[in-house]
């Protein structure tokens, strides 16, 4: 399934994540990392030491989920001030004149 505005696609099916109880917060790009992973640390009693590789994993992924939506909100911004820039002239004063001055 393809998410509009990113370059990662979603792996996971909703099926999968329901079946492995992924809460709502999680259920993005990188969910199809964090279902091994959970299995993994319930498998291992969540010890920190184990399932490093899958930790790696998913930690990378989401990391690089937030540059990419930090690159947007970037693109997004310098937008804004190029049209805040060049609609100067037409925009409303911040101070607005009196009616007697």
């Amino acid at each position: 399934m393809e998410v509009p505005g990113s370059s990662k696609k979603m792996i996971a099916t909703q099926e999968e994540m329901v079946e492995a109880k992924v809460p709502l917060a999680y259920r993005d790009q990188c969910a199809h990392l964090l279902i091994p992973l959970n299995k993994c640390r319930q498998a291992e009693l969540y010890l920190p030491w184990k399932c490093e590789n899958e930790r790696h994993s998913f930690e990378k992924c989401q990391y690089e989920l937030l540059m990419e939506r930090m690159l947007q909100m970037q693109k997004i911004k310098e937008r804004a001030s190029l049209n805040h820039s060049q609609s100067k002239g037409a925009a409303f004063p911040v101070i607005p004149k009196t009616a007697n001055a």
